[in-house]
């Protein structure tokens, strides 16, 4: 029997004590206490109006001229009077205050007053070059005065090059060679051909009396002697 007992009681002591820490652990606390949401209102607000607000001072504006508007622009408003023109409204205020231009003494030299004209010291224009002719019709080729031979190249000796190369030629109106220009020819003899014809003298070409630079036609001939 007080086996019995003794096991009953452990067994309430048990139930109650989870009880109490069950509970415990549930348990959140206590609930936090409420604030008033409108503390502030009780304090004591200012106001604010617009008006008070002081507002920056206008920058200070030209009377005479809105800007952005030029000063030769035209008034809007008529003017109270009319000035008659005197002419000189289109001089600056510097030339004005320079006074006027000293005229040329009677008697003077204008061109040491006034200086001299442009373009009166200028070189004069230079002739229209002379416009080529050929020899043809009434234009006879001119006569060679001065002949000079090539010079045959060695490498053209050593290759026995022959042959005979066709050059187009510009003599002015002394008779001198101004310009060669080789037609046809071989590539081994056309400089040698060329030296030598820029040394050809020719008798003047005469178109109506005059002399004349001609285009004409030479060749030279290139040949080995056995």
């Amino acid at each position: 029997m007080p086996r019995t007992f003794t096991l009953v009681s452990v067994s309430i002591h048990a139930v109650v004590l989870g009880g109490v820490y069950i509970a415990q652990t549930l348990s959140g606390g206590p609930l936090p206490m409420l604030r008033d949401a409108l503390a502030f209102a009780d304090q004591a607000v200012t106001p604010i109006k617009i008006a008070d607000i002081p507002l920056p001072k206008p920058a200070p504006q030209n009377a005479s001229s809105p800007p952005g508007v030029s000063p030769n622009a035209a008034p809007l408003d008529a003017p109270a009077t009319v000035t008659p023109e005197t002419g000189r409204e289109h001089e600056t205020s510097q030339t004005r205050s320079s006074g006027p231009v000293t005229g040329v003494e009677q008697g003077g030299d204008i061109s040491a007053s006034v200086g001299v004209l442009p373009g009166a010291n200028a070189a004069p224009p230079e002739p229209a070059p002379q416009q080529l002719v050929r020899p043809g019709g009434g234009i006879k080729p001119p006569r060679k005065i001065v002949d000079v031979k090539p010079i045959y190249p060695e490498l053209a000796l050593t290759a026995r090059q022959t042959g005979v190369v066709i050059l187009e030629t510009i003599i002015d109106a002394q008779g001198r060679v101004e310009t060669v220009r080789v037609l046809r020819g071989y590539s081994l003899l056309n400089q040698a051909a060329i030296d030598a014809v820029k040394q050809w003298r020719f008798t003047p070409t005469l178109l109506n009396g005059e002399p004349v630079p001609i285009v004409m036609t030479v060749t030279v001939n290139f040949e080995l002697k056995d």
